[in-house]
């Protein structure tokens, strides 16, 4: 059975890994939509910075050294 620590490293992995893979947003290259005057593509970074920064502030509040240090 899988110990309550390895679960939650590797579910902080997987949120890890999402928030790189869809950091590019490779879905919206060759739009030219504008929105309040920025490019679509722009809006989605800001966008996904601020999620990154919320994940990476509930990360470092709850899961801090999870994997590294013994429980």
């Amino acid at each position: 059975m899988v110990s309550l620590s390895t679960r939650r490293v590797m579910a902080w992995g997987a949120v890890a890994v999402a928030l790189s893979v869809l950091a590019i947003p490779w879905f919206l290259w060759r739009d030219s939509t504008v929105v309040a005057g920025l490019p679509v593509w722009l809006w989605w970074h800001i966008g996904w910075m601020l999620l990154a920064a919320g994940v990476f502030r509930l990360f470092a509040r709850q899961a801090w050294g999870i994997g590294i240090e013994e429980a």
